[in-house]
């Protein structure tokens, strides 16, 4: 029987609450499916921060290197300032694992609500592959004379051959397994580039001849298309079902998930994967800490199930994922009254059990 070790990260606010859930509905998958998972929990966040002034030290980073993936809950606390623990928990574990591809699939559910008129689970189908490590998130740049009427602050984005080549190997190998034809949804798989060639001359012009070449070498099944971004958000609520795998750079992929979020029913039910493919991947809900509404039982844990949906994709348990993507689609479609915090017809813990029972039938 197979064991994987898992990191588990709750955070803060109602963070621990939906990784309860998660990891309720990952257990019983495992029980379903026959491996193992053992969970290592770790108290990284606001509040540890207050307490001893850390956030994620380097002695952590290497402790979280021997571990087979990372489930986290959620960053932000509403009494430490905005940044510190963004900065020095998530991006410092994306920068130091080198989880260089952030993946977000973007379909909605049967019985999801959505507010673009007209379009169902059929239109809303596809995935953003994004740059994890690269762009205006390096920290490239400064200010000089900071507080005076001449101030000036420059954030370069930056990117080099490797991390855009190694980025557009994974989301073409994405496509592949995952696009549209392959998924029996489409008459072929196809990946289009974000990005802004008509301005950002250097960076885009430098994706997008790395994109062709390598496509045209290796990857001829794969249609390839491109898109200006701003482009891209208009088609996003005006013709969603177009995509079907989009890559793009930090700064883009950064926008335009969130935008796909709201599109496939919000945070309630969206999920994202910081993965190495080599190396550790870490799997969180996007929505954040919701402070409001800690310890109240009513924030929708969906997310933080599909969250560990993603982990086992990718560690290569398919069946066992599946399996939990068709029970969410079944809560969404034959229980839930809305994925909003308190309006869902049942507590965060009963949403976990109607998860967890489903798989395990």
């Amino acid at each position: 029987m197979k064991t994987y070790k898992i990191a588990v990260m709750p955070g803060d606010g109602t963070g621990p609450e939906v990784v309860a859930e998660a990891v309720k509905v990952l257990k019983a998958t495992a029980a379903k499916f026959k491996f193992k998972l053992d969970l290592t929990n770790f108290d990284f966040g606001g509040e540890r921060y207050k307490r001893t002034g850390e956030t994620l030290p380097d002695s952590a980073v290497a402790e979280l290197r021997k571990f087979d993936a990372i489930l986290l809950g959620a960053i932000g606390h509403p009494d430490v300032k905005p940044g510190i623990l963004e900065k020095g928990i998530l991006l410092k574990a994306r920068f130091d694992l080198d989880q260089y591809i952030n993946l977000r699939p973007v379909r909605l559910f049967p019985g999801v609500e959505c507010p673009l008129k007209g379009k169902g689970p059929k239109e809303i189908d596809y995935a953003v592959v994004r740059e994890n490590s690269g762009d205006a998130y390096t920290g490239t740049g400064g200010f000089t004379m900071k507080g005076t009427a001449n101030e000036v602050a420059v954030q370069s984005a930056v990117y080099t051959r490797f991390q855009v080549d190694r980025c557009l190997k994974y989301a073409f190998e994405y496509a592949r397994k995952y696009g549209k034809k392959a998924r029996g949804v489409g008459s072929e798989n196809t990946l289009a580039l974000v990005g802004k060639t008509n301005v950002l001359t250097y960076i885009y012009d430098l994706w997008e001849r790395a994109f062709h070449e390598m496509g045209q070498k290796e990857y001829p099944d794969i249609r390839r298309d491109y898109y200006h971004v701003d482009a891209t958000c208009m088609w996003m609520v005006k013709s969603p079902e177009w995509f079907d795998v989009l890559v793009t750079g930090n700064l883009f992929g950064d926008i335009i998930t969130d935008l796909g979020a709201i599109t496939q029913g919000g945070m309630g039910i969206a999920a994202g994967g910081n993965i190495n493919p080599k190396g550790v991947s870490m799997f969180e809900p996007i929505g954040g800490s919701a402070p409001k509404y800690t310890g109240q039982g009513v924030i929708n844990p969906l997310a933080a199930i599909c969250a560990g949906q993603m982990m086992l994709e990718t560690l290569g348990e398919e069946k066992a994922a599946k399996k939990i993507e068709d029970a969410v689609k079944w809560a969404t479609a034959n229980k839930l009254k809305s994925l909003a915090a308190g309006k869902m017809g049942y507590s965060t813990s009963q949403v976990g059990d109607l998860v967890a029972t489903k798989v395990a039938e």
